[in-house]
């Protein structure tokens, strides 16, 4: 099996595809950096110059009038009826600082994870599609049927294809992940603030990374067993696109009961570590009328990773009774 799974690793690196798939990725991640550093540049004088003035004005209107208005605003939270909030939330009318005016200074340790975000999903959707034609070229050239003549254990074979095509991107997501954060880090450290990325923040970045990395491990296995199982990379890709239109941005929206269940708030909730969606409670009221609010929720951890696991290893079975027992030439 580890012998297996060296030739099919050689033979990944080795692919046309993966090279101009890796290649992409890089320039992708440079452009995104880019875009960091067109967000991170400083305001120009005449911004700064109409900050300025937009600070003074608020400050005048602040020293003349906070005194009353606070005034004011005690005496009608003193006419609510219970429950109501708290003085302070209510009536809190600080001081206005300069630094709210203008555009606001880029932050690392908030630029950071959205980015970590958006670069999982590139990475997820380059692994299945390659991992999709990694396989699924076996079939449209016929060589499976050259390989198995050397190895006619399918299972093996199977076993060491899906393995070579998620370790393959395991360096790839990492070179990935790290080149964009340590790219980003010198852009806004130069730009913008770095001074609130502590420990704790770099810690759950590169946990957050950590865990992106394995999904895309993961999705390059899942985009192998739908290359086999279909046999065409365009077929693999149009499965793909068709469940995030139709499953994910269609029905997924029309019923909200189903969201706990969709692939991508998993992947969010697995990635980010929890995450948060919202759903619609409507109820009728007192004088008959019937209203709706969204409320907020929490998708966990743990739900995600134990959704996606069982899903991944599901599919997985599903792919090694398919080819253990199907005709590569049917």
């Amino acid at each position: 099996m580890l012998r297996l799974t060296k030739v099919e690793l050689r033979r990944l690196v080795a692919r046309r595809m993966t090279k101009f798939g890796v290649a992409g990725l890089l320039l992708i991640t440079a452009l995104l950096m880019f875009a960091t550093w067109l967000q991170a540049q400083p305001p120009s004088q005449a911004d700064q110059q109409a900050a300025q003035q937009q600070y003074e004005i608020a400050h005048k209107q602040w020293v003349d009038h906070h005194v009353e208005t606070e005034t004011q605003c005690k005496a009608d939270w003193a006419a609510q009826p219970d429950p109501k909030p708290k003085l302070e939330q209510m009536c809190l009318y600080p001081e206005p600082k300069l630094e709210d005016f203008g555009k606001p200074q880029q932050a690392y340790a908030e630029v950071m994870p959205q980015q970590l975000l958006g670069m999982s999903y590139l990475l997820l959707f380059a692994a299945f599609v390659l991992g999709a034609s990694f396989l699924a070229a076996e079939f449209s050239t016929g060589a499976i049927g050259n390989w198995l003549t050397f190895e006619p254990r399918r299972l093996r074979v199977y076993g060491s294809k899906l393995v070579a095509a998620s370790l393959g991107f395991v360096p790839i997501a990492v070179v990935v992940f790290a080149v964009l954060m340590l790219g980003t880090y010198v852009i806004v450290d130069q730009l913008g603030n770095t001074a609130t990325t502590t420990s704790k923040v770099w810690g759950e970045l590169v946990s957050t990374a950590g865990r992106s990395v394995v999904l895309v491990a993961l999705g390059a296995a899942l985009g192998g067993v739908t290359g086999l199982l279909l046999r065409h990379t365009a077929a693999a890709i149009g499965v793909a696109m068709g469940y995030l239109v139709l499953v994910e941005a269609i029905f997924g929206n029309l019923l909200n009961k189903v969201q706990p269940w969709l692939i991508r708030l998993n992947f969010d909730a697995f990635v980010r570590h929890d995450t948060t969606y919202y759903a619609n409670r409507c109820r009728q009221g007192g004088d008959g009328g019937y209203r709706c609010e969204a409320i907020s929720k929490t998708l966990t951890f743990e739900h995600g990773a134990w959704y996606l696991g069982v899903l991944a290893f599901v599919v997985v079975v599903l792919g090694a009774g398919v080819f253990q027992r199907r005709d590569i030439n049917s």
